[in-house]
């Protein structure tokens, strides 16, 4: 899982760096919406 993350991480920072600065909302708000359904998960299966 974490490894996956790092390379997604990693892959999303490469198209922010490449696309400029607008892309940080999409970037901001990917990461949110990930971080919820994680979040939503570790309640469901706590």
């Amino acid at each position: 899982m974490s490894s996956s993350s790092d390379s997604f991480l990693k892959l999303a920072m490469r198209n922010m760096v490449a696309k400029g600065g607008t892309s940080l909302k999409h970037f901001f708000l990917t990461t949110i919406g990930l971080l919820a359904v994680l979040l939503t998960l570790a309640i469901l299966f706590h």
